[in-house]
């Protein structure tokens, strides 16, 4: 268990490192927007790709940061179970999730979203839109996002397991919603 602990740590900190881009990619995305906004409205004057790297970006950012939000357990949680069960209670419905729905699905939409991506690198695909960029970057973050979704994941997995098999002490915090 220790070497698994030691690959669920490595994958935590590859996560925390990644989600730094994803964070740079807020205030380039908010500094591209507003000087597009500038100079479109003071000298009437823009570009279609100026508009597409934003987009790019808000892809970046969702996919760089997602496995990062499931680490720090922030991501959206609808379970009307999870609120009324103890700890222990929460590792297993955690256990459970991962291997039965997130870890066979981010694998499932990796394999998809790799056929996108590689179509569109292979063939050097550019936007339609005058001026605009090319599409493989774009397309290449849903495959690697997926990919880092699920060793996230694996990591949480790990140590879900480790805590129910009392190896290390693992708190699974929930917020009860404010009445």
């Amino acid at each position: 268990m220790g070497a698994l602990l030691a690959f669920s740590r490595a994958i935590d900190r590859m996560s925390a490192g990644i989600a730094v881009i994803a964070n740079w990619m807020v205030l380039i995305a908010v500094l591209i927007s507003a000087g597009n906004a500038t100079v479109r409205y003071l000298f009437n004057s823009s570009s279609n790709a100026w508009l597409e790297i934003q987009w790019y970006l808000f892809g970046g950012m969702v996919f760089l940061g997602t496995a990062h939000t499931l680490r720090l357990n922030e991501h959206v949680r609808v379970d009307v179970l999870y609120s009324a069960v103890s700890n222990r209670g929460r590792l297993w419905i955690d256990t459970i999730g991962f291997l039965v729905f997130l870890l066979p699905i981010c694998a499932f939409l990796c394999y998809l979203s790799f056929g996108f991506f590689w179509t569109s690198f292979v063939s050097k695909e550019v936007s339609m839109n005058a001026g605009g960029l090319i599409l493989w970057p774009a397309k290449g973050l849903l495959p690697l996002g997926f990919a880092l979704l699920f060793l996230q994941g694996l990591s949480e997995l790990i140590k879900r397991v480790a805590a129910l098999t009392g190896v290390i002490e693992l708190d699974v915090h929930y917020e009860k919603p404010v009445q």
